[in-house]
């Protein structure tokens, strides 16, 4: 290597320091002006289960770029226009949140502030890394947008959806292995006892993990976006298909070989070993996926 290469390693070097210093003075300063928020943001992830991942969200798409930092900071520019952009829907949804204000829906406006958070963060990676690094790591940066939490009201819809399909799946898991019930909304009305498909029962904690997992696997391990989608959707689908063999294996085990399931470690605390056969499942469709992927080339170059 030439002097004149090595110094030229070396401005890029530099340049690359001084950009994340940038970065992170731009991620701090942000932070800072939405402090009230993060603070919200951070307590509500701390006590409410239903919203414990929210506050990972941002390790793991920064670990996510980590890991692909070759690919994503290959190419680095400034792009005020991109980043501007990104900064004006910010200030949008800032302002928009800022008049949303009331007791009754001040989660709303959380979910602005941390939506408007999100967006400024993404302005800034695009100003000081440019279009190329945002094109690169559009996973990660798409990723933060998972850290903004749900309204009661739509988070409300979505247990409901849940509870919906896990009381489905119970049903017809009873009637495949003729167990006699009798479905009345949420309550099934078995032989020795009634059991409701309450919100707590809906799965919610595992059904996001299951999602989080799913987008991270779909990312790694696919190339094609409908592979991607596919994984995806397949992930969504476990999250009721696993609640509803939780629903019917511990009504089953009450019924036939002692009550005390219903209230046992198995029913507060095996929702792991539920969750693990939520993921042996979903790697039949990883394996189909890639082998479909891996023979549609060969496929094509025959056609053509």
């Amino acid at each position: 290597m030439t002097p004149t290469e090595t110094a030229s390693l070396d401005d890029n070097n530099i340049s690359a320091g001084r950009r994340w210093l940038l970065f992170g003075s731009w991620i701090l300063v942000s932070s800072l002006i939405f402090s009230h928020p993060v603070i919200a943001f951070v307590r509500i992830s701390l006590s409410n289960p239903d919203a414990s991942h929210l506050i990972l969200i941002p390790f793991i798409s920064a670990w996510v770029m980590f890991v692909e930092r070759s690919k994503i900071f290959q190419y680095l520019a400034f792009d005020r226009v991109l980043g501007g952009c990104f900064l004006f829907l910010a200030c949008g949804a800032a302002l928009v949140s800022r008049f949303l204000g009331g007791g009754a829906s001040l989660d709303v406006q959380l979910s602005g502030y941390i939506l408007a958070l999100v967006l400024s963060w993404v302005a800034g990676f695009a100003l000081v890394f440019g279009k190329s690094a945002c094109k690169a790591g559009y996973f990660s940066l798409l990723f933060l947008f998972l850290m903004v939490p749900l309204p009661k009201v739509l988070l409300n819809n979505v247990i409901y959806l849940l509870q919906l399909g896990s009381t489905w799946i119970s049903v017809s898991i009873f009637d495949l292995l003729g167990v006699p019930v009798l479905r009345e909304g949420f309550v099934l009305h078995l032989t020795r006892f009634n059991i409701e498909v309450a919100q707590e029962c809906s799965g919610i904690r595992s059904s996001m993990a299951l999602l989080v997992l799913a987008l991270l696997v779909s990312h790694f391990q696919l190339n094609r976006f409908w592979s991607k989608a596919l994984f995806v959707v397949s992930g969504l689908l476990m999250m009721i298909l696993k609640n509803g063999i939780r629903i019917a294996t511990l009504s089953m085990l009450a019924i036939y070989v002692d009550p005390g399931f219903l209230l046992g470690r198995l029913h507060h605390e095996g929702g792991i070993v539920f969750f693990a056969l939520a993921l042996l499942l979903l790697l039949p469709v990883l394996a189909l996926l890639r082998r479909w992927e891996s023979r549609s080339p060969a496929t094509t170059a025959n056609v053509s």
